[in-house]
């Protein structure tokens, strides 16, 4: 019987290496490609697996790999604010350059090719909450621009590899995701929240606080993945969880959950900041049968937990 080979490409970062491990648990021989730029190799150090491959290799550059793939999934790209304010050309590049090789790839291979989009391509949104068939509210030339126009282009690249190449493509559409793997630095609410407990310093909330997110926990998403993956789905689906909370009330639970009472200070919100973000996930429910099922303060109690058992491990090795 063969043996499936998958081509995870950012695979030594978060949702990477969490994709790595669902992939092997499936059956497959796993090539995880990485240029370590966010990714981390502590995120797939443990991974013992004799069908895993980790590569290191920028792909943004010619990309290649021996014998045959049936599946790439392109997860290749700083995602967080601060990763992509700080190298906002490496963002681009690896959004047009890096999908236009995977893509190249998919296409010498005839490999099954999922696009790791984001909700970031719909901006500051003016419907609420977003659909797939939304074409969203973009600042094109602000600091945000360079990650969000990069996923869009990424997403009309592999719209036109499945239409005029006939690649089998998939694009999944994330929205916030959070859990173990994330780094402490990376700028994003959940690790900025944690972090500053971690460091006993008051929690910095931008702008009023009134501004919304929905946050996904990684297995969950992961799962929906998985799902659209193996599903005949060619056009964008989103993924991530309908549940939706105010920033403030978002500091406060994780305030709570770790048992702490430090203060809250406000700052100034950053340029094209989104008010608010919530997926619709109508599509999601009726073509994959798709359900988040991990409850947020499980998931963030998890993700705690994992923060404080690497900070213990930092401040012993310091």
């Amino acid at each position: 019987m063969h043996t499936p080979t998958t081509l995870i490409t950012g695979g030594a970062g978060f949702i990477g290496s969490h994709l790595c491990e669902r992939m092997l648990a499936e059956g497959h021989r796993v090539i995880c490609m990485d240029n370590l730029l966010t990714g981390s190799v502590d995120n797939i150090d443990h991974i013992r697996d004799p069908k895993f491959h980790f590569v290191h290799h920028d792909v943004t550059e010619f990309i290649y790999v021996k014998g045959r793939v049936d599946y790439i999934l392109h997860f290749a790209s700083p995602a967080s604010p601060i990763d992509y304010l700080r190298m906002p050309i490496q963002t681009m590049k690896v959004g047009s350059l890096g999908t236009h090789k995977a893509l190249g790839l998919a296409r010498e291979k005839s490999s099954r090719f999922l696009l790791a989009s984001t909700s970031e391509v719909y901006g500051d949104p003016l419907v609420h909450p977003q659909p797939e068939t939304y074409w969203g509210n973009v600042n094109p030339v602000g600091p945000r621009g360079v990650y969000d126009e990069a996923k869009r282009f990424a997403e009309a690249l592999t719209g036109a590899y499945h239409r005029f190449h006939g690649v089998d493509t998939r694009t999944v559409r994330i929205f916030n995701t959070y859990g173990p793997r994330m780094r402490l630095d990376d700028g994003r609410v959940v690790p900025s929240f944690i972090g500053s407990v971690l460091r006993n310093e008051p929690l910095t909330v931008f702008g009023t606080g009134d501004q919304t997110r929905s946050f996904c926990y990684v297995t969950d998403l992961v799962e929906g993945i998985f799902r659209l993956l193996m599903s005949d789905e060619t056009t964008p689906v989103n993924l991530g969880t309908e549940f939706e909370l105010s920033i403030s009330d978002f500091a406060k639970l994780i305030l709570k959950l770790a048992g702490s009472e430090l203060p809250i200070e406000h700052r100034e919100l950053p340029v094209d900041d989104p008010t608010m973000r919530r997926p619709d996930l109508t599509k999601a429910r009726a073509l994959l049968g798709y359900e988040p099922i991990v409850p947020l303060e499980t998931g963030l109690r998890n993700t705690i937990d994992y923060f404080r058992s690497r900070h213990i491990a930092a401040e012993s090795n310091a």
